[in-house]
């Protein structure tokens, strides 16, 4: 029996990973950057421009959202660490998406390098 870390090793195995060093240029490149995490995960803080699409509902946001329906898009996108955005790529490429990257590290070795984190804007009631 496979275990989460099993499908991502093997996932690993068959996408591009942008190694973080050239990630910033990747998500310049990008057509479409996806932020695969879950909702809270997105509001705490995410890359600049990210659009959020959880990896839960990834398949079914592509295939009903017409901005993100063509499979020549440059797509990059990441989690928190990259299991998960290494699993969407797949996906992706299952799905017929040509051009997706994930960014290795992903959200987490980004924020620690101290690359630009977009963060809501809390009301001031005072």
């Amino acid at each position: 029996m496979k275990t989460a870390h099993d499908l991502v090793v093997a996932a690993k195995g068959q996408i591009q990973e942008v190694p973080l060093d050239q990630a910033e240029q990747a998500v310049r490149e990008a057509d479409v950057l996806l932020d695969v995490r879950e909702a809270d995960e997105f509001s705490a803080g995410h890359l600049p421009g990210a659009i959020h699409v959880s990896r839960g509902l990834l398949e079914f946001k592509l295939s009903s959202t017409e901005a993100l329906s063509a499979r020549d898009l440059n797509v990059v996108l990441y989690c928190k660490t990259s299991g998960r955005a290494a699993l969407a790529a797949a996906v992706m490429h299952e799905m017929g998406y040509l051009q997706v990257r994930s960014i290795a590290g992903g959200f987490d070795a980004w924020a620690a390098s101290g690359r630009p984190v977009a963060k809501p804007v809390q009301p001031s009631f005072e």
